[in-house]
């Protein structure tokens, strides 16, 4: 076996990173994946985003999955059977064209790669600074993404839609290699005193949701922002820059919330990081100008980004075993997957007006469903880091 890196290095972070990325990448390429099958396979927009969301909804089948196994697996050999058994799924999603058959097969794609990712993020509450690992994950997730929704949707006419699927296989043969450096983080037993009691349950329920419907909103428009753009009057060479800027831009916010961690505590950030998403979604009315249509998306990318590391965080502190932090993951899918099925229906006739206005107020309920449990963990923190002082005085 090859020598592990530190357990909470930042190698170690990046790996972790790319195994969690692996089982859901095709969601950070998701326009670039409803645009090829259109127009590679010849799919209509209602059953390109079917297959999308089926994708997701399995993923949010093997996550929550995840929850009840990730105490009694030894982590390392289950995720390698995973990212192979995922690389396997992949190579025959190449070989298929019929809408039905693609949408079973890419939602057994996503029961792999979901149980890959709710035993990552089970890993990832093991580690210290959990924020500053989740600002990895995003950070990798935009930073790939970005390339992806900006190189692979002008490659499908040339090449034809399997290179979508080829791109993921690249992705997960990468996450296998890097799988073989990683230690063991065995689960970690907390002080008890900080282990959260069964009256937190309302606020960790509250976290759940938030997660689940900032997901939501965003994955809905992301889903169809290419058509979006399209149906605004903008071509093509037009949108695919401004999505892949857009998501490299997202890396300054998971670069921030590396840098900030806790710093400022929890539901400042997270306020502003989902009130600036709502203001950059309402922006998207406003489509046919192009340079709104790239900063609202650059705003969202890096908002996105930032928000969802710290709403995953918040999950994650209520245990350190990670069942959790895999419970945030099963929301995080569930969110991803509603967002593009809702969308299926709304936009028809494409009808984006109405469904920009409904993702708007998706988040600001998110923004209000997170103020509970994160000033709780906020004051909980400051009661630790009190007594901690008082103790050494």
């Amino acid at each position: 076996m090859p020598k592990s890196v530190a357990a909470n290095g930042h190698l170690a972070r990046i790996m972790l990173a790319f195994l969690a990325t692996a089982g859901l990448f095709y969601v950070n390429i998701m326009p670039a994946l409803v645009s090829g099958l259109i127009s590679g396979l010849g799919f209509s927009n209602q059953d390109a985003g079917f297959v999308g969301s089926l994708n997701i909804y399995g993923a949010a089948v093997g996550a929550f999955f995840a929850i009840f196994i990730i105490r009694r697996i030894e982590w390392k050999p289950v995720c390698i059977g995973l990212l192979v058994a995922l690389i396997a799924v992949d190579f025959c999603s190449m070989l298929l064209t019929t809408e039905f058959a693609m949408m079973a097969l890419r939602a057994f794609h996503g029961f792999i790669g979901g149980m890959l990712v709710g035993v990552s993020f089970a890993v990832i509450a093991r580690t210290e600074h959990v924020h500053k690992t989740f600002g990895m994950l995003l950070l990798v997730q935009f930073g790939l993404g970005g390339l992806g929704v900006m190189a692979l949707p002008p490659l499908v006419p040339v090449f034809g839609s399997w290179i979508l699927f080829m791109a993921l296989i690249a992705f997960s043969a990468t996450a296998l290699v890097m799988l073989f450096f990683l230690p063991d983080y065995p689960v970690q037993i907390r002080d008890p005193e900080a282990i959260v009691a069964p009256v937190q349950k309302r606020p960790l329920a509250a976290s759940v949701l938030a997660v689940f419907l900032f997901q939501a909103a965003n994955m809905a428009l992301y889903a169809y922002i290419i058509d979006l753009g399209e149906k605004a009057g903008l071509t093509l060479a037009t949108i695919s820059p401004a999505l892949g800027v857009s998501a490299w831009m997202g890396i300054l916010g998971s670069v921030a919330v590396i840098v900030l961690s806790t710093r400022f505590g929890r539901t400042l950030p997270i306020m502003l990081g989902i009130f600036v998403t709502a203001a950059g979604t309402f922006a998207l009315h406003y489509s046919f100008s192009p340079l709104v249509f790239w900063l609202a998306n650059i705003a969202v990318g890096i908002t996105w980004a930032f928000s969802i590391a710290y709403l995953l965080g918040v999950c994650s502190e209520f245990d350190k075993a990670g069942q959790m932090a895999a419970l945030g993951g099963f929301a995080s899918k569930m969110g991803l997957a509603s967002g593009p099925m809702f969308a299926a229906f709304v936009v028809t006739e494409s009808n984006y007006e109405q469904l920009i206005n409904i993702a708007v107020v998706l988040l600001v309920i998110a923004a209000l469903a997170t103020i509970y449990p994160s000033r709780l963990l906020d004051r909980q923190g400051r009661q630790a880091l009190q007594a901690a002082v008082d103790k050494e005085a």
